[in-house]
């Protein structure tokens, strides 16, 4: 995905039914303008360059919005720390427990075969994964 023009992406808003007001914009353009991943609070504070008056609730009103409508994806990658993804096509992700960074791993890298059984009246929405590494650790010597 190339990065995308503040037009482009008021329209990307309009297109998901999301109305673009001048905050959601300049949220769009720090999460949505390239495949990223951040933390609510990384949002915020690069949002926070251009428009140092922003609030923390309407980041996080917009975030859920822009989740709703499908624009974002949101990872739960531990119980602390939830990652907003802009790439919202079918793929997984590396988590390193050290740094916090999360990466993309292509759907055609990793097979999940078979789902399970669900109970009547579910259907499967998603199937999320998220690999966990770490740095390797040389023993000392």
């Amino acid at each position: 995905m190339v990065q995308q023009t503040i037009l482009n992406l008021s329209e990307r808003l309009q297109r998901a039914g999301v109305p673009a007001t001048l905050q959601r914009v300049a949220i769009a353009e720090v999460l949505l303008a390239r495949p990223i991943h951040l933390r609510a609070d990384e949002v915020l504070e690069r949002v926070r360059e251009t428009l140092p008056d922003m609030s923390r609730a309407t980041v996080y009103n917009t975030l859920k919005i822009f989740r709703e409508a499908g624009l974002v994806k949101e990872l739960v990658v531990d119980p602390e720390c939830i990652v907003f993804d802009s790439n919202t096509a079918p793929h997984y992700h590396l988590y390193d427990v050290d740094t916090g960074a999360v990466l993309d791993v292509a759907a055609d890298e990793l097979k999940v075969v078979g789902t399970p059984k669900l109970p009547p009246g579910l259907e499967l929405e998603q199937v999320d994964v998220i690999i966990r590494v770490r740095g390797n650790r040389q023993p000392n010597a």
